[in-house]
């Protein structure tokens, strides 16, 4: 969504759904959504069917809409601040929860990818990057990067190791920059900037794969792996 997009979100918005968390008075809490939370819950509903195409013909667009609402509201409580801003967190669980709704209506591979764990098989530079093309994936990715910056020291044990890992994930944060992600070339740009050869890189990018997939699973699953340890 665009930076206009989101004023329907405002910090009012945050402070009050961190608010309704911390009420216990249940008609504090009805009074609280109802004028400070509702409009945005519905805007952002509203923008997600519409700019993700998840349009259920089953049913029509306003019970649609107000079934993806009511899971919304049914996970205010399960909303920490620690967790990242509201709207992101709103915004990730509501998408997942139509994909997971309207997934007969995407019968094509791409969209196939963008609901499975990604396999072992795959590559992962080509696959994330591939993925990148796809906007709902783009916070993953962020937050993928995020994530293995702050845990390198965990996951691998060699300096030259977290070298490695870390040139691969500075190729994740000039991704819209870089023309060509093949294989191939991708593996030499690391090469270059760790002077590493290409039996330690792939042991680093199995690694990185493998948490990937660990950690896209799970975030598939209302953004917990925000908290969880390597």
């Amino acid at each position: 969504m665009t930076t206009n997009n989101k004023t329907y979100f405002s910090k009012d918005t945050e402070d009050a759904i961190i608010q309704y968390v911390l009420e216990t008075d249940q008609d504090l809490r009805n009074q609280i959504y109802k004028s400070r939370i509702d409009r945005a819950f519905n805007k952002l509903v509203e923008n997600l069917i519409h700019k993700y195409k998840f349009y259920n013909y089953e049913v029509s667009y306003e019970d649609s809409k107000h079934e993806v609402i009511s899971f919304l509201i049914e996970k205010l409580n399960k909303y920490k601040a620690e967790k990242g801003k509201a709207y992101s967190y709103f915004t990730v669980i509501g998408r997942n929860y139509l994909i997971a709704k309207n997934k007969s209506h995407y019968n094509n591979t791409k969209t196939k990818e963008e609901l499975n764990v990604i396999d072992d098989t795959r590559d992962l530079l080509n696959e994330i990057s591939n993925s990148e093309k796809q906007s709902e994936l783009k916070d993953f990715v962020d937050l993928y990067v995020v994530y293995c910056d702050d845990n390198l020291s965990v996951m691998f044990n060699k300096l030259r190791d977290i070298q490695i890992a870390n040139a691969v994930l500075e190729l994740f944060r000039r991704r819209e920059n870089i023309e060509e992600f093949n294989k191939k070339a991708l593996y030499i740009m690391i090469r270059e900037m760790t002077d590493s050869n290409t039996h330690d890189i792939t042991k680093v990018v199995n690694i990185l794969r493998k948490k990937y997939q660990e950690l896209y699973l799970k975030y598939q699953k209302d953004f917990e792996f925000l908290e969880t340890p390597c």
